[in-house]
Order: structure tokens, then sequence, then C-alpha cells
């Protein structure tokens, strides 16, 4: 019997990228779907994966991008417009007769969240699972361990490590973990997967205080958990020319840690031994291999940058997401709350969360 083609979307991202190297690393067959050709996507046709070109928004793109595969990875858009992708994506998967869809989601998906992207991943998840003959698993994970590995050059080269999330809590998973698990779920496919959600954490519940601990281990000396407000994210964004949508998002899932939604009934699942036999990689791992990158090597010419960058920081004026939001006249939602101030959400999540 031959082996399912799988299309991964977002296939040269963060999250993508690893999932396609999980399939091939099972003798799979891959499409790769991206927004362009590059150097990236040149990269995963050297390693034999099928590379095609799509527009998320274009359902006749997408159903070219579906035709001859049987199973997908749907990896949102993180875009102010991205329940219009995923509407996109689930005409194309119905008329493709796409057997089996597992889709990135949130551990917040909720129906009234301030965030614009989680009110429209609820309705993905909705969405999805009314798909007429696609067969669909919801892969939700928590804190990406990548968020709050973001700022590792601060703590390498001049021994800060900003923390957002005062004194709230969560079970980092990484991106390679996440790949592993979603690569499981596509390869045994729907027969064992179908109608499941699964949410993947990192080994253990991690506080920033804790995590600069972790990450001074890492870099070899003594770093200085400061607390921020997460007004200054909106300065540190600017700076850096990170997508204001995404940050404005991120702003929401930062209180929804302080508040306890990543920490909620213990906050730990065994998800990623369960699926792959392995257990989560710690915190601690996911942070070496992210402070041997470039920009975290230890040298008088990246501490200058550093240096530099940290201090100009309050200087910036910094995103006004009110504004933004505003701008974009993205709906918000009658009583807005955030996911652990929601009993239907409690009582869902904590059905997810039993052993």
């Amino acid at each position: 019997m031959s082996q399912p083609k799988i299309l991964v979307t977002g296939a040269t991202g963060g999250t993508g990228l690893p999932v396609v190297s999980e399939l091939l690393a099972r003798g799979l067959p891959v499409r790769a779907m991206v927004h362009r050709r590059d150097a990236r996507s040149r990269a995963l046709e050297e390693r034999g994966v099928e590379v095609v070109v799509a527009d998320f928004y274009d359902p006749d793109q997408l159903f070219d991008a579906l035709k001859g595969v049987q199973r997908a990875y749907y990896l949102p858009v993180m875009e102010p417009f991205m329940i219009q992708s995923a509407s996109a994506f689930a005409v194309a998967a119905a008329a493709a007769k796409l057997e089996h869809v597992v889709q990135m989601s949130q551990w917040t998906s909720h129906r009234k969240h301030p965030a614009a992207m989680t009110q429209q991943t609820w309705l993905v998840d909705k969405l999805f699972a009314t798909l007429p003959g696609v067969a669909h698993t919801v892969f939700n994970p928590g804190m990406f361990a990548h968020n709050f590995l973001r700022t590792l050059d601060y703590a390498a080269l001049l021994g800060i490590y900003p923390v957002l999330s005062g004194e709230g809590r969560a079970a980092p998973v990484s991106n390679e973990d996440m790949a592993r698990v979603v690569a499981v779920l596509l390869a045994e496919g729907p027969d064992k997967h179908a109608g499941r959600s699964y949410r993947p954490t990192g080994p253990e519940l991690l506080s920033g205080k804790d995590m600069a601990r972790i990450v001074a281990r890492v870099v070899g000396h003594r770093v200085v958990p400061v607390p921020l407000p997460i007004w200054m994210l909106g300065k540190v964004a600017q700076q850096q020319g990170i997508d204001p949508y995404q940050v404005s998002q991120l702003r929401h899932y930062l209180q929804d840690m302080k508040r306890g939604t990543f920490s909620f009934e213990g906050g730990v699942t065994n998800v990623v031994q369960e699926v792959t036999s392995t257990p989560a990689e710690s915190f601690e791992t996911t942070a070496r291999r992210y402070a041997a990158l470039p920009f975290a090597t230890q040298s008088l010419g990246n501490r200058l940058k550093a240096f530099v960058k940290f201090n100009l920081t309050p200087f910036y004026p910094g995103y006004n997401f009110a504004k933004f939001d505003r701008r974009l006249r993205l709906p918000v939602p009658h009583k807005p709350t955030h996911a652990i101030d929601d009993a239907q959400w409690r009582a869902t999540h904590a059905a997810q969360m039993a052993p």
C-alpha cells in the first residue's frame, strides 16, 4: 500500500519546517506549501520535497495545492483576516476530498477572547470539525518556548532577561517537540486520531524568574530577571520591526499567562511522551539550541549591539495597540473574557487536562 502524501502549510516557518523534517525522516512523501520561491523553498526541493506556491486566501490555488494529497497540516496565518484564509482552505479541502487534516489551534481557543486571532481560531475549530468526509484532529499547544527565547541575546550578552508575564507560569513547548507530535498524528492518520484533541506541553511549569535561572546556566554567567510592563512590548516590537498584529495578539497571551490560563489544572501534559514515545525536551535543552545561534554568540561586537539596542528601547514611541486594532476594525465580543475567566472554557479544557 502506497504511503499517503501530506501537505504542510507554512512549510518554511518555525513550526512548519520541523514538521517537514520529521515527515521526511519517516519516509513519507511531502508537499510543502509556501508563499513564494526563495532560498528556503529551494533548500526543501534539494531534500526531495515537492514545493507548491499558493496564496492562502485563494480557494482555487489551495485546491490545486491539495490535488493528489491525502492528509494535511494546517498552520493558520497570523494575520487579521485569518478566518478568510481558513474558510478558503476548508472549501478547498472538501472539494479535494482530503482524508485528514491536523489543525494547529490554541490552548486559549475561546469564542469571547480579547485577541481577534483567538476568537477566529475558535471558529476554525468548529468549521473544520464540520467538513463532510474530512477527518479532523485539533493540535492545541500553549506558549511556545520560542516566545521566551526571542531575547536570549540580552541574557547572553548583557546578563538581563526581560520578564513580561509577571509571576505567571507556563510549560513552554519547543517547536521540535510540536513537530514530532504532528508528524505522528499525520503518519498514523484518521483511524487513530480523528475527532481527538492534543495539548502538548514542556515537562514543567516555569515562571519568568525560573526561566532566567535556567538561561543563566545555559549562558554560563549571572542573569538578572527584569520585570517589564506589557506596554513595553510595543516599544521592543517597533524597534525590532516585528509585525504589530502579531505583537498585538501576543500581549493578550501574556495576560493569559499572568491569570493562570497556561497553568490551569496543573498546566503540564504527557502528550509528547504518549504520542511520540519520547519525553518532552526541557526548556534548558531548547535554550541551549538558541544560545548557539549567531545572535546570541558572546562576542564584543554582539555585546555592543545588544547594549545599544537595549538602551535605545525606552526612546522608541512603540505601537499603540488599541489604536492599531481600531484601525483594522477588528470585531470585539460583547463581553470579552480571557479564557481562564470563562466557565465554559474551564469546563471543556479541564477535560483535556484529565490524566
